[in-house]
């Protein structure tokens, strides 16, 4: 039976930043990549709003057993989710997961405007500032330049700085694997430790000379973790 994949990407992340593992897994598994409502959400609860869309998300397709995979707040929301059905949840795999802590001061954006400032920013989330092309800027700068969803990623970054989730995860007994890069800036590798150590069922996994981003960074690696970690839950 093909097992239920659903990718979940961050706050300033797009689909395509799933693009290997798509093209990795497409074959042999359902993959889903629903595109969460960040600029959609209401002034209030914005987290929840979001697990909400995936609770809906995942009724409207009749997904059973689904494993679930988030960076950064893509990881947050399946946490949120994780915690309200454990035991629909098979198998949660989080990769710079917000929800205990993040170093970014993104939620301002004093100069949002400004490209150079943007393409600096953008290139923060990576190890190697080169993996900041200009086609990844530019998908931010649409969101930083338009009012509306600038001030939407505001309150989506304010409210994962909020909801706190360290009361949760002791409940969540879903085998959990953490992929973590070693110079993650954002959400530092000290956060994947305490993932790990309030998790009761994670399994951590560094990669060197890879930041907040391992599946477009190492994605060679991320592919053979996630395998491998599918593989342990197929048996």
């Amino acid at each position: 039976m093909r097992q239920n994949i659903i990718l979940l990407h961050g706050l300033f992340g797009q689909l395509s930043n799933w693009t290997s593992v798509i093209d990795h897994f497409g074959d042999s598994c359902n993959i889903h990549v629903p595109t969460l409502p960040i600029y959609g959400a209401p002034k209030e609860d914005h987290l929840h709003y979001l697990t909400n869309y995936l609770e809906a998300y995942i009724q409207e397709h009749q997904l059973q057993d689904v494993i679930l995979a988030g960076n950064s707040l893509g990881g947050h929301v399946a946490i949120l989710y994780t915690a309200r059905h454990v035991h629909k949840v098979k198998g949660l795999v989080l990769t710079g997961s917000s929800g205990l802590y993040e170093n970014t001061n993104i939620g301002s954006f004093p100069r949002r405007n400004s490209y150079h400032y943007i393409r600096e920013r953008v290139a923060y989330t990576f190890h190697d500032p080169a993996m900041a092309t200009e086609e990844l800027v530019e998908e931010v700068m649409a969101v930083t330049t338009d009012s509306r969803k600038c001030l939407s990623a505001v309150r989506m970054a304010k409210s994962a700085q909020r909801h706190y989730v360290a009361d949760l995860l002791p409940g969540i007994t879903t085998p959990t694997l953490l992929i973590w890069g070693k110079e993650d800036r954002i959400t530092p590798i000290h956060v994947a430790y305490e993932f790990e150590a309030m998790l009761p069922h994670a399994q951590l996994l560094v990669f060197d000379n890879c930041g907040h981003v391992p599946m477009m960074e190492k994605p060679d690696d991320f592919n053979t973790a996630l395998a491998a970690y599918l593989q342990q839950g197929s048996n």
